[in-house]
């Protein structure tokens, strides 16, 4: 055989081999609804992006988009921690019956990873209520802080800057797309008071807010104010009831049948880890009292 017939030879085997390698493979048909839809907002006249139907037959106008008569479903924001390491908690929270936003995770990179699409409720609030509103999933959004604490045995652990740095600039941008009131930002604790004690004493709520904007808390002149109208008789059933109508009206789920049972005392220890985490012992003290009416003169006038 000669030069070109090698050569033609060749070249036909190479297209038989491909062809019959092609030939097993299936044709890929690829059929992609895309839902989300970049339109401007006719009120602000800003893009967003909206969720709506595509139809084949029918064109779903946004002339009058938006209606008025409508609110966010994202009401609140929760931090939580997640009491293991950041390769666990990831494969927890996407794996298992709970889940969250977002993770901020424990290593010192420029990474947050997100982890359910902040239209869709998040398994992380469970048994919650906050300012007479239950099961928060549906109107919160989750924000789960990789962190060994371990509240269960008495023991935390403190939150290093550069996570807190990613939960401050995560959160003042949530709290400001969905306009959330500085008190419905809020841990687990505060939502679950008992149940959870997440993301503990140690987290640094004052930092959120000083340096953040995140968050509520009190102005030290009222806190001053009201520590020196502090009552003489704090035993008193009518002392407690109203104690427990400040908690209430800051957002705590308690009874007020003027006692310190076991659901208010739960929900003081909750307080005093959020706004005073030296000492969370359920007791209504002078500054725990003070603090709690500071926040609602602020708050809730």
């Amino acid at each position: 055989m000669n030069v070109k017939g090698l050569v033609f030879s060749g070249i036909s085997c190479f297209f038989l081999l491909t062809s019959c390698a092609t030939s097993k493979v299936p044709p890929k048909t690829v059929t992609k609804v895309i839902r989300d839809t970049v339109i401007i907002n006719s009120k602000t006249d800003k893009p967003e992006m909206t969720r709506a139907a595509k139809l084949e037959n029918y064109n779903v106008t946004t002339d009058y988009y938006p209606s008025i008569s409508q609110d966010e479903r994202v009401r609140f924001l929760v931090l939580h921690y997640t009491a293991i390491n950041t390769e666990l908690s990831l494969k927890v929270l996407t794996q298992k019956d709970v889940s969250s936003h977002y993770l901020i995770n424990d290593y010192d990179d420029k990474q947050i990873n997100l982890l359910v699409d902040e239209t869709k409720r998040a398994w992380h609030a469970g048994i919650s209520k906050w300012k007479g509103l239950d099961n928060l999933n549906f109107s919160s959004i989750g924000i789960e802080i990789v962190n060994l604490g371990n509240g269960t045995g008495g023991v935390f652990q403190p939150y290093p800057d550069y996570q807190i740095k990613k939960v401050g600039e995560l959160s003042r941008d949530i709290v400001t797309r969905y306009n959330i009131s500085p008190f419905n930002v809020v841990g687990h604790a505060d939502i679950a008071p008992g149940r959870k004690p997440d993301p503990g004493p140690l987290f640094p709520w004052k930092k959120l807010y000083t340096d953040y904007g995140v968050g509520a808390w009190y102005d030290d002149a009222d806190k001053y104010l009201f520590i020196q109208q502090y009552p003489w008789d704090t035993t008193s059933s009518v002392f407690i009831t109203q104690v427990q109508t400040d908690l209430k009206k800051y957002g705590y789920e308690v009874p007020a049948n003027g006692m310190i049972d076991t659901q208010t005392k739960n929900a003081i220890i909750a307080f005093q880890m959020h706004f005073r985490p030296e000492k969370y012992d359920g007791i209504v003290d002078a500054e725990t009292w003070a603090i709690l009416k500071a926040l609602n003169k602020k708050y809730n006038p």
